[in-house]
């Protein structure tokens, strides 16, 4: 399983901040179920709530109703990526400095957060939580001890590398901000007099907001007393002159009603169908997804080949992120108990199966052996994504390279070991003819090509850190 490391929420000026954000997490929930939060200001005193779990479980109506009093609230959804799933690293982080009560959430990964964190502590930092949101609220308040806000958070973002979106709350200031290169998505809205953040549009939608546009790469938006103000982080050194935004979010993450990095995700992913209908399509009987994620680019390859589309796997949707577990000797359990396939439409049949990706493989084996053992005459795979040969360090809980499975096979050699009839990948070319904006997009995963190297020992100089001037 593929899992993406947060969403984000916030909104300023709004009676019904903390409900709102509650619900802006909720159509979040796909981007985080391992701990979630909220934090509001109430013109006098941050208040925050946060726990482990889904949303609906985290917050309940009393909390929401007398809990978190305020008009300007932040709200995070988590998966761990960087720190373990524990209760002190759910967000948003709240601290207090010489009065000023300050909440930041984050999402995405920093790749220079072990070097920041020893820097840090040799001048005296003590840290609570084992996440890199804590580094970056160390900066932030190390600069605020000779800048105003803004200023402070520009010269803290100076010092990250890596991938970060952030929400951050300090009084009754509202600021969200993408990093230069702009990994991670972060969409800007209006509801009635209200501005509005959120890492994907389908929480504005909800909430009936109206989408403005993303917050561009390297923007930093302000919001204070109703106002809006635009300012520009700080470019990394030897950076790409184009953003690199993470690819992925439009291959799986995000969810297809959404509007990411100015893309609507539902056609990009059709177009990806498209596209590998173009380039391999196989003498077979119909096409099928595994769904979820591979339902849109099925459908695009579907109508571009010419060949009936039907769902001969059926989700489960009422399964939750825990169930009681099975005897040992009910192998795959934890894959048959969300997806089982329809056994009149298999037998005998030449069938192509098209998902969005295959990482370690386990999965797609062990489908695939169940179409064989249901008497599947042919089975072939259709991946709408190239393969995925490298680990992603910008947010994304990729396996390790020695566990993903197209970085030590060919082509033939996992056809070979899911037991196929054929598999194609989706060419990078062709990947990038399904998106609007082809030179700006991280495609590390599959080509290794990290547009920010994960940091080496003494490869970032913090003798400017904030606080040691």
């Amino acid at each position: 399983m593929i899992r993406h490391y947060c969403g984000l929420f916030g909104i300023s000026g709004h009676a019904e901040a903390a409900r709102l954000s509650y619900f802006g997490l909720y159509a979040q929930q796909h981007r985080g179920q391992e701990s979630a939060g909220i934090a509001t200001w109430d013109g006098r005193h941050m208040h925050e709530h946060k726990g482990m779990g889904l949303v609906p479980d985290v917050f309940s109506e009393e909390t929401l109703s007398g809990g978190l009093p305020g008009e300007s609230a932040i709200g995070h959804v988590r998966y761990s990526t960087t720190g373990s799933s524990a209760a002190r690293n759910a967000q948003p982080f709240v601290a207090r400095f010489q009065g000023m009560e300050i909440a930041v959430a984050h999402n995405g990964n920093l790749v220079n957060t072990r070097e920041l964190r020893d820097h840090l502590e040799e001048r005296g930092a003590i840290f609570h939580t084992t996440n890199d949101t804590e580094v970056f609220m160390h900066l932030l308040v190390r600069a605020l001890r000779s800048m105003p806000l803004e200023e402070a958070i520009k010269d803290a973002c100076s010092h990250l590398r890596g991938a970060y979106s952030l929400v951050i709350l300090a009084g009754g200031t509202l600021v969200a901000l993408r990093d230069p290169l702009g990994f991670r998505p972060l969409a800007l809205g209006r509801l009635d007099d209200s501005y509005v953040f959120a890492s994907e549009t389908c929480a504005l939608d909800l909430l009936e907001a109206q989408y403005i546009r993303s917050v561009e790469p390297g923007e930093m938006l302000v919001v204070r007393d109703g106002e809006m103000t635009s300012h520009r982080l700080t470019p990394l050194p030897d950076a790409p002159a184009t953003p690199r935004q993470c690819i992925f979010e439009l291959v799986y993450f995000a969810r297809p009603d959404s509007m990411i990095f100015g893309e609507q995700v539902y056609l990009c992913r059709k177009r990806m169908g498209w596209q590998l209908a173009f380039e391999s399509t196989p003498d077979v009987d119909f096409v099928m997804p595994f769904p979820d994620s591979g339902v849109y680019p099925a459908v695009g390859f579907a109508q571009c080949a010419e060949l009936p589309y039907e769902h001969a796997m059926i989700r489960n949707h009422y399964v939750g992120r825990t169930f009681i577990q099975p005897s040992q000797s009910m192998r795959s359990f934890g894959v048959r108990v969300k997806i089982n396939p329809v056994r009149a439409m298999i037998e005998g049949k030449r069938i192509c199966i098209v998902d969005d990706s295959i990482v370690r493989g386990t999965t797609m084996l062990t489908r695939v052996k169940k179409l064989r053992e249901l008497g599947a005459r042919e089975v072939h795979i259709r991946i709408s994504s190239p393969p995925v040969k490298f680990p992603c360090f910008y947010g994304i809980d990729f396996a390790s390279r020695g566990e993903l499975v197209a970085a030590g096979h060919t082509l033939p050699e996992i056809a070979a070991l899911l037991d196929v009839d054929s598999l194609h990948y989706l060419s990078i070319g062709g990947l990038m003819r399904s998106v609007a904006h082809s030179d700006s997009y991280c495609l590390a995963c599959f080509t290794g090509d990290y547009p920010v190297p994960c940091c080496e020992a003494g490869k970032y100089r913090l003798e400017e850190c904030p606080g040691d001037r």
